[in-house]
């Protein structure tokens, strides 16, 4: 426990907004989880899995109409609309604040108050914010337990400091009318209620680490992204870091935890995942841009994770994993999901809790937003800096997208205004998967779209701001796209494994080994720098998604130059710039 008063405070306030019959403080300790995963199990919260195949993995199921974030009823209540901007959704925050404690009144009577005491970060670390959630929810407790690092030590050194963030989850009726995820950046808090699904009620994730992070960071000078982290490590034993981001479906895990390719692996290639979602930077004392991944877990999506597309994903599920909405296989008591391998269970219980034959069934199994918590120590390759409070440098910055043409495999930014432009204007199309519509663009700048807990205009100028402290130590910043095709609609680029090779080459245009043809959207590869061995791909075939198509490239202008309006004056005059030089070397 502890005797900070702004924590006791504000706990014996909520304590008598939501009347729980009892209070339970997490201390972190195997023994109190082990009791709390017995009475989860007791309760048909969690179904306990085969512990000889899948020791300490449990099951459990949310309400059918709780299964994904909900964009549309998550809130950024910051005391002047226009510092929400136009790419959030905005509550006024006394309003906000009455509605939310109107639903969440009483709501915690019969049920237990859990009081989570959580670090993002390594504890101690000089990148690490400590948060406090309370929640009515074993589950939400063992999977903040996997995904940040909780315990009595996050209470010795937060003291008697009032920089925390308050987290009230209140599962209510589980009514998704009444369903709201509510943002307070001014007051360090978050509040949500009415859902028991994971990515809007584990606080510490996107609403902590990405929405309340990412306005602490600009006001502290720092950044918060939605960003994976890897280490790259060469035969000399040399390891270069690069943060990515990329919007959703666009292989950011499968990057994070990559495979390198045979001949790479023979001669003595690693790579080690720090993070796969989520990275906070800092300038470190050396004047170079440092990063940590806030989280201690992962929070993936099953559906489609097997042994081919990420068997380092797939092994990390193999103990300690809580599966939510996946198919059960009563026959040996494990898990499945579609995509996972060929033989789904006949004896099976599908996500909802039906009885389920996968081997006739045209109903899916899993749900398709289905997730594995897993702790990250469970990972092949992750980085022996996992928990380095310092964090790891960074060389690189690679935006990506999914685009069927236009944007080639890779490309360097010209300056590092110019790559905040590359990143403001990240787009992918959408897939058969994501709606009915398929190929229509949506822009999703730096991966942020959902998740910046300010005005976007605001946040591109931060990055500005972040380059110019940065001066000439500045990562480069790259953009690829994995995902063109040729006429038949198949994708060109092997990608999975044999990013790698494009990877090389970024590492080589930082350290200056590796020439660049000038285009007008910045630098593309020499096709000949781009290792193709034991690839069944031919130089002229690398070189059709290595062009920039200057028609292309004009509609594109265009385009942004829409997408830009709804930032009104708020845009940095920077990024005009950059793209009036765009439309310049167009002509």
């Amino acid at each position: 426990m502890t005797q900070n008063k702004s924590v006791l405070e504000w706990i014996g306030k909520m304590k008598e907004l939501v009347c729980p019959d009892n209070v339970v403080w997490i201390d972190g300790s195997e023994s109190q989880l082990e009791s709390l995963r017995e009475e989860a199990c007791k309760t048909g919260e969690f179904i306990k899995l085969n512990q000889e195949k899948l020791p300490n993995c449990y099951l459990h199921r949310t309400a059918v109409n709780d299964v994904a974030r909900v964009e549309g009823r998550t809130f950024i209540c910051s005391r002047k609309e226009e510092d929400a901007g136009p790419t959030n959704h905005w509550m006024e925050p006394q309003q906000a604040y009455k509605m939310l404690y109107d639903i969440a009144r009483g709501s915690y009577k019969g049920r237990t108050m859990y009081v989570i005491p959580y670090s993002m970060g390594p504890i101690g670390s000089p990148f690490a914010k400590i948060g406090v959630e309370l929640t009515d929810s074993i589950y939400v407790v063992l999977n903040m337990s996997i995904m940040t690092r909780v315990g009595e030590k996050v209470w010795d050194v937060l003291g008697d400091s009032n920089d925390w963030v308050r987290g009230l989850h209140c599962k209510c009726d589980v009514d998704p009318e009444k369903r709201y995820i509510c943002h307070f950046p001014e007051d360090n808090t978050i509040i949500s209620v009415n859902s028991a699904y994971g990515g809007n009620v584990l606080l510490g994730k996107k609403c902590f680490a990405l929405r309340i992070a990412s306005y602490l960071g600009k006001n502290e000078g720092w950044m918060a992204e939605h960003m994976l982290i890897l280490g790259i490590e060469n035969p000399k034993g040399e390891v270069k870091y690069v943060a990515a981001a990329f919007p959703s479906a666009c292989g950011k895990t499968n990057l994070a935890m990559l495979i390198p390719p045979e001949v790479y692996r023979k001669k003595g290639y690693k790579v080690w995942t720090v993070g796969d979602d989520i990275a906070w930077m800092r300038i470190g004392p050396d004047g170079r841009l440092w990063a940590i991944n806030p989280e201690n877990g992962f929070f993936g999506v099953a559906p489609g994770t097997n042994e081919k597309s990420n068997p380092n994903a797939l092994r990390t599920t193999q103990s300690g994993t809580i599966f939510t909405n996946v198919a059960y296989n009563k026959d040996d008591g494990t898990v499945w999901w579609e995509g996972l391998d060929h033989n789904p269970p006949k004896n099976g219980i599908d996500w909802t809790g039906k009885p389920w034959d996968g081997t006739t069934s045209t109903e899916k199994g899993a749900h398709p937003n289905s997730r594995f918590t897993a702790p990250a120590k469970n990972c092949p390759c992750i980085s022996p800096e996992f928990d380095s409070p310092n964090g790891v440098p960074i060389s690189a910055i690679i935006f990506g997208g999914r685009r069927a043409h236009t944007t080639p495999l890779v490309y360097q930014s010209r300056s590092w205004n110019n790559g905040v432009f590359v990143g403001s204007i990240m787009a992918s199309e959408t897939t058969a998967a994501a709606t009915g519509a398929v190929g229509v663009l949506r822009r999703d700048p730096m991966a942020m779209l959902p998740f910046c807990g300010y005005n976007m205009g605001d946040y591109f100028a931060h990055w500005i701001e972040m380059g110019e402290k940065l001066g000439d130590k500045a990562p480069k910043i790259f953009n690829v796209n994995w995902f063109r095709v040729d006429e038949n609609g198949k994708f060109i680029w092997p990608g999975f494994g044999d990013n790698l090779r494009v990877l090389e080459w970024i590492l080589n245009r930082c350290e200056g080994k590796a020439d660049a043809v000038e285009t007008p959207i910045g630098y593309v590869p020499k096709a000949e720098d781009i290792n193709l061995e034991g690839l069944d791909l031919t130089l002229d075939t690398l070189k059709s998604i290595l062009y920039v198509d200057k028609d292309e490239w004009t509609k594109e202008a265009a385009d942004i130059e829409e997408f830009y309006k709804k930032f009104g004056d708020k845009l940095p005059k920077e990024l005009r710039a950059e793209l009036e030089g765009l439309k310049a070397r167009l002509k």
